[in-house]
């Protein structure tokens, strides 16, 4: 059996995270990770307080083992993190800010008896993290899909990560798809990987179909790396998947922010109230499944990985295919080479 230190220090039977995808890993998706030995995790960004708490409660109401909630800093309102610390989670992530602002509520989170895993762009931020007081740093390789902090590779950025944080546990994301991706990741020094693009494309991920069906015909060329979609989110790195959209802002000359074709028109509304991202073409928001509509003009967020997703499974089944195959090359291809 595959078992890290990140499986001892969490409760978990495999040492796999499910990426907090904004809108797309919503209560289905989060608990069935969980239930299949992984940690999974709940992407809060497109909720108000109603929201997360629906969807917090719907995905403990799916399993009773260990939960994570991924909170986007930018996106903090006063009395966010109280409300999460109050609900019942192991885990709470934060993504994109500089973790000594948030000491205070690493402490709080501490004080819950909640774990925290600082998502990290660079092994500078990672120290930082660790000096904050973080439980366990995640750290994104350049190849990853929705919004990227960093510039570097995953393969060049875990090494040093590791050497920057010593010991502390840690989890490799960005480019990891299938059981070849996290034996590598284990090989760099992480602990575990998280994983997106490819419980996006799974049974219970809540995302469109439209968008489902995008990442499983798309290529890891065909994902680039932008500031395009930045209604609701300004200046905010990310990769996606090319769409009409991008063509047709390509073909007006690549105009800025405010003098794009169709820029701010109405595309798509939702069949859910709680849900509180713009639903405008450049939006931040993802091609939700609660979203009617256009859904051409939003953020086909996708990694690199892509290229290795060719099947809707359930996660349950994306989980135990990559935790075998992961098995099989280290215990078969990777001992094979030791004599």
């Amino acid at each position: 059996m595959l078992k890290t230190r990140l499986c001892e220090l969490l409760g978990i039977e495999h040492p796999i995270v499910s990426a907090g995808m904004g809108g797309v890993a919503a209560a289905d998706l989060a608990a069935a990770v969980s239930e299949a030995g992984g940690l999974g995790t709940l992407g809060l960004a497109a909720f108000g307080r109603e929201g997360i708490q629906t969807e917090i409660s719907a995905a403990r109401a799916k399993t009773q083992k260990p939960l994570a909630a991924n909170l986007l800093v930018p996106f903090l309102r006063p009395g966010t993190v109280e409300q999460v610390l109050q609900m019942p989670l192991q885990v709470l992530t934060f993504f994109w800010g500089d973790p000594n602002d948030h000491a205070d509520a690493i402490r709080a989170a501490h004080d819950a008896s909640i774990k925290v895993i600082w998502q990290c762009g660079s092994a500078e931020e990672a120290q930082r993290a660790k000096n904050a007081g973080v439980d366990i740093v995640m750290a994104q390789g350049f190849e990853a899909g929705g919004h990227v902090r960093g510039t570097t590779t995953t393969i060049a950025l875990i090494p040093a990560v590791r050497d920057a944080i010593g010991d502390l546990p840690l989890i490799a994301s960005g480019g990891i798809a299938d059981g070849r991706g996290l034996a590598a990741a284990l090989a760099l020094g992480a602990d575990g990987a998280a994983i997106g693009t490819r419980f996006l494309a799974s049974t219970e991920a809540a995302a469109h179909p439209a968008y489902k069906d995008r990442v499983l015909a798309a290529k890891g060329d065909d994902t680039f790396h932008t500031t395009l979609y930045d209604i609701g989110w300004p200046e905010a790195a990310h990769r996606v998947i090319r769409t009409k959209l991008v063509e047709r802002w390509e073909a007006a000359g690549r105009p800025v922010s405010g003098s794009r074709p169709g820029e701010g028109d109405v595309v798509v509304r939702s069949n859910r109230p709680e849900v509180e991202l713009p639903p405008v073409n450049y939006s931040v928001a993802p091609p939700m499944n609660c979203l009617e509509g256009d859904v051409e003009g939003l953020a086909f967020y996708a990694g690199q990985s892509c290229s290795l997703v060719r099947e809707i499974l359930p996660a349950a089944e994306i989980v135990r295919r990559i935790v075998a195959e992961a098995e099989a090359v280290i215990g078969e291809r990777l001992a094979s080479f030791v004599r």
